[in-house]
């Protein structure tokens, strides 16, 4: 549990240019968060405990930050699960099916909507823009009756305030909200959130004063969608609300902030709004924001918060080249403070802690309490100066150039291999048809073939193992061993349940993508690196550093001993380029799409390894290629050119009757439909139990040849779907794929979920299939 933080007096009041942070992770630094949470939904932890835990970690984080010198707190940017869903909360937009359940134990229903019960399914969830933060989709509809409820808000601004600290609530604002909402089940698909806003308007008004009377000078209205390509009629519906919230008379000062990326046409409305502040991401992609603002004649009379230091990796910023911008912005805007881009939830909390790092390497990285430091530092040079801050400024200039220098960095051998690649490399020697003939062949599938995603769960023991093999408590071979017990029952288990296609499990695997980066030279690896993905879930993103490469195999061990215990087809499993790159935190010193191309040419050299030692079925994952779309429309094509050449350049060296197999999930797959056809899979698999096969009819209306496998088991919920709901989504997907194509699959790897219910939704999944087969016969 975290410590308590005793009260501070409160701060003094800094002239000039002063340093904050739109938001900051919330698990604390040994995740007692997701220890406490998770020990209430097991019956360890009380409520009042949850409650408790919570708030520790809200006073040690606000008294860090302070403590690192910024002058403005950010509060209610702390969460139980999603922010998204606080949102959903705080406006009364609770959906039907939940709301029995949240007025009668609000903390309960709160879970429920997140997490589903065995009788209500919960929230659909998806990626937080191009982040792998998940975020769970409002349901709204025309008669959805919003109604103002500030306890969440105004409770953390009175404890920030009590505690001495100046605090500036977080709220997401009232358009992002709406166009992040999706209809409601049983509403019509094209109906809009947006037309919802004047009902919307006056629940904010409600907000912003009960934070206001509460002691709030400032407010922090979170508008990331307005770094998308957005319509007239979308920048009209955020003037309009701007004007409606800024004519308020009893109301805090307004800060607007955007992040992400540039907010171009957006970046006009911001500028004539009755409001007090903007912020705006000048890293990336926003650097381009720099130009946009002189081009608009700056910010007169507002405030600007400059995100100059990137919020979203890891690297150390470079003081003299913000300190430029900062310089360049104070002509640009009344009043000019220096922040991180976007909040810092997307990194890890301490640098510091990575003691197993070579010290010279640990002087490149930044988390969340080295970027806190770097901002007070910007701040204190735009006050005072360059001179003010010279022993940092030569400091930095030395890390920087360690990391330049670096023999990681740089390795002739990767750089001339990848230059020698051909557009042929990229290329299956055959056509899909010609493929598919030779597969089925090979394969001698039934209709409708069951398969799962990959990973089984991983238990307590697993986990036990792998640190007692980290502690030297167990040796190599003992925990050989141990993996081989858990493929063994994996496997069994599998011809049991009668699925067709079978995976190993994955025990031996930390992370889907931390496994293999472990393997491959030009990867780092964190011990503390934690990152929340949702919820509960973390993930400890590895670094890419430098040149990559394969020294050795990294699955074939394990695939060849799972195939040599049954006769039926076992999975060769990997992680695609994209995912490599997505999930891990990048190189910014090269384009990503050298980057990719690199590991994608490790991971062909697996590939082929995996064919010879007898594979006839490989999957190569490709999660996140959805999630790293760029967020403007211009920037799109050119990614997914090298983005579907470096998964084609993974898979492209295998014979015509090796099937590959690809999967994505929690994402909006419509945007994406041509550059998946472009992957040339012989089999995708996509999450689609929340969406009720939505993603089914995109692929139909979009014309996809090939095969599909949209989930029909959503297992980011602990409840059992059963054989009748299996078989009704099955059916679903039958309206738009012919069952010569479908296959029956969860939506996701198994990891997460335990035994027990592991079997009984596997099972009712294979029952499913076996039903719906004899329809078909019929």
């Amino acid at each position: 549990m975290a410590t308590s933080s005793t009260a501070t007096a409160p701060q003094a009041t800094v002239h000039g240019p002063q340093a904050t942070v739109y938001g900051y992770p919330r698990q604390g630094p040994n995740r007692e968060l997701k220890k406490a949470i998770e020990g209430y939904w097991a019956g360890r932890v009380s409520a009042s405990a949850l409650h408790d835990s919570a708030a520790g970690l809200r006073r040690d984080t606000w008294q860090r930050l302070a403590d690192a010198g910024l002058t403005e707190i950010p509060t209610g940017d702390f969460s139980l699960y999603d922010h998204v869903l606080d949102t959903t909360v705080a406006v009364g937009a609770i959906p039907a099916r939940h709301r029995a359940a949240v007025d009668a134990d609000p903390l309960d229903g709160y879970f429920a909507m997140a997490r589903g019960t065995q009788d209500v399914a919960p929230l659909e969830m998806t990626k937080w823009f191009d982040t792998n933060y998940h975020y769970l989709v409002p349901e709204l509809g025309p008669d959805t009756a919003f109604a103002a409820n500030p306890a969440k808000a105004v409770g953390e601004l009175r404890e920030a305030l009590a505690l001495g600290h100046r605090a500036r609530p977080v709220l997401l604002g009232p358009i992002s909200y709406l166009l992040l909402a999706k209809p409601a089940p049983g509403v019509a698909e094209d109906f809009q959130p947006i037309t919802l806003l004047d009902r919307l308007l006056p629940v904010y008004a409600q907000l912003l004063t009960a934070l206001r009377a509460a002691g709030a000078e400032w407010v922090q209205l979170d508008e990331p969608v307005l770094v998308q390509d957005r319509t007239p009629a979308e920048l009209n519906a955020t003037a309009r609300a701007l004007r409606e919230l800024g004519a308020l008379t009893e109301r805090p000062k307004l800060l607007v902030a955007t992040y992400f990326d540039r907010a171009g046409e957006a970046l006009p409305v911001l500028a004539k709004a009755p409001i007090e502040g903007v912020g705006l991401d000048f890293t990336g992609p926003g650097a381009a924001n720099l130009d946009d603002l002189a081009a608009v004649g700056g910010l007169p009379g507002k405030r600007l918060v400059a995100g100059v230091v990137d919020g979203r990796n890891v690297w150390i910023n470079n003081l003299e080249r913000s300190l430029v911008t900062l310089a360049t912005l104070l002509g640009l805007a009344d009043r000019v403070d220096v922040a991180a881009s976007c909040s810092l939830l997307h990194v890890p909390l301490d640098a510091d802690r990575e003691r197993e790092l070579d010290p010279q390497v640990a002087r490149w990285f930044a988390f969340a309490r080295q970027k806190s430091a770097e901002i007070t530092i910007l701040a204190r040079g735009l006050r005072e100066g360059a001179t003010a801050i010279t022993a940092e400024l030569a400091a930095n200039r030395a890390d920087l150039a360690s990391r330049a220098g670096s023999a990681l960095t740089h390795d002739p051998a990767v750089r001339a291999r990848t230059a020698a690649v051909t557009e042929a490399d990229a290329r299956r020697a055959q056509p899909y048809p010609e493929r598919a003939a030779a597969q089925r062949a090979r394969l001698g599938l039934p209709l409708l073939p069951t398969t799962t995603i990959g990973s089984f769960p991983q238990t307590t023991e697993l986990r036990t193992a792998r640190a007692d093999l980290r502690t030297g408590r167990i040796d190599s071979d003992a925990y050989q061993e141990r993996m081989r017990a858990e493929v063994r029952e994996v496997i069994a288990y599998q011809e049991e349940a009668g699925l067709d296609v079978l995976v190993h499990g994955e025990p031996e695997r930390n992370d889907m993508v931390q496994y293999f980066a472990e393997q491959l030279t030009g990867y780092l690896a964190t011990r503390h690196g934690w990152v929340q993905s949702y919820g509960t879930r973390y993930v400890r993103p590895p670094v890419l550093a430098g040149d990559i490469s394969r020294p050795h195999p990294m699955t074939t061990q394990w695939f060849r001993y799972a195939q040599s215990l049954t006769d039926r087809p076992v999975k060769g499993m990997l992680t695609g380029p994209v995912t490599m790159l997505a999930w891990s935190f990048v190189r910014d010193d090269q384009p990503l799409a050298d980057t990719a191309r690199q590991v994608a040419l490790a991971l062909r050299e697996e590939v082929t390894d995996l064919e010879a030692v007898g594979a006839a079925v490989i999957q190569v994952d490709e999660p996140a290629l959805r999630e790293t779309l760029p967020l403007r429309a211009a920037a799109r094509p050119a990614y997914l050119d090298w983005a579907t050449e470096a998964f084609r350049l993974t898979t492209s060296g295998v014979r015509a009757d090796t099937q590959i197999h690809t999967h994505m999930c929690y994402a909006e797959f419509g945007a994406i439909m041509t550059a998946i056809d472009d992957l040339d899979a012989d089999v995708i698999s996509l999450e689609a139990a929340r969406s009720h096969m939505q993603v089914a009819h995109e692929l139909a209306d979009a014309g996809y040849p090939r095969e599909v496998g949209p989930g029909v088991y959503d297992i980011h919920s602990p409840r059992v779907p059963s054989t009748a709901e299996a078989a009704a989504l099955l059916r679903a997907a039958l309206a738009a794929i012919p069952a010569q194509r479908l296959w029956v699959n969860p939506d996701c790897g198994l990891k997460t979920r335990g035994w027990p219910e592991t079997r009984a939704s596997l099972d009712h999944l294979v029952a499913a299939a076996r039903e719906v087969r004899a329809e078909l016969a019929g």
